[in-house]
């Protein structure tokens, strides 16, 4: 199978803006969604455009991977063929790669440094999440009862504002403490589900003002992938634990 282009999936180039990407983004989801388009069949689209965005949509994550392109474009250059790696291959790879990096990490870490963070950033930040992204479905079932409906309207805008202060607490306590290099992985999810959580908040918001249901559809797409995050994230802390 050759490697996905991410840009090619989001059509866009890669000189694109991170405000250019994101606002494919939002098009390709409301193209290819089934509440919004039900003839077509877009869910394997989705997964793809999503898997594509959570690349380029940050902005890290990115750098990253314009870097493995350039390195692609060099393999060709020189006549190789370049294959895109099973997706099991590349988690044994990448957890060959951790065991390895832990392994150099011995003695060298801390087992009260990491409890401590543990304890002091990681959990706090988890509840904090569940308590944003758990009442979604809920407030969505309810605002459906009717979207222009005042008191409706009043009582999500209420969960969104404090869906963004419980954002602002779990930001300032993942800053309060550096983690130990061997919660590197942990720290990276929860930084990722933490600025998808703010984008989805943001596009939710966004609802309330314009009544365009797109916003609900891309917010909750961008609150799945927030998801996904938090329980990889609480996949690689029971390991470390």
């Amino acid at each position: 199978m050759q490697q996905q282009d991410h840009y090619k999936t989001l059509d866009v180039h890669q000189t694109a803006t991170q405000a250019e990407i994101k606002q494919s983004y939002r098009r390709l989801v409301k193209q290819f969604h089934p509440d919004h388009n039900p003839e077509l069949d877009g869910h394997d689209q989705i997964a793809t455009i999503n898997a594509a965005y959570e690349v380029l949509g940050d902005p890290q994550r990115r750098r990253t991977y314009d870097q493995q392109l350039h390195d692609a474009e060099r393999l060709k250059a020189a006549g190789f063929d370049v294959y895109e790696e099973s997706t099991s291959s590349r988690q044994q790879r990448t957890a060959e790669a951790q065991r390895r990096y832990q392994q150099r990490q011995t003695g060298q870490d801390d087992d009260e440094q990491i409890k401590q963070w543990l304890h002091r950033v990681y959990q706090p930040i988890n509840r904090l999440l569940s308590k944003i992204l758990n009442p979604l479905k809920e407030q969505l079932d309810d605002l459906a009862y009717d979207p222009f409906d005042d008191e409706l309207l009043e009582a999500f805008q209420a969960y969104l504002d404090e869906s963004r202060d419980l954002l602002h607490k779990a930001q300032t306590t993942f800053k309060s403490m550096s983690n130990p290099p061997s919660t590197a992985k942990v720290a990276a999810d929860l930084f990722y589900c933490l600025s998808q959580v703010g984008d989805g908040i943001d596009e939710l918001e966004r609802f309330v003002t314009s009544y365009n249901e797109q916003y609900l559809h891309t917010g909750k797409e961008l609150f799945r992938i927030a998801k996904g995050l938090k329980r990889d994230a609480q996949a690689a802390a029971k390991r470390i634990g």
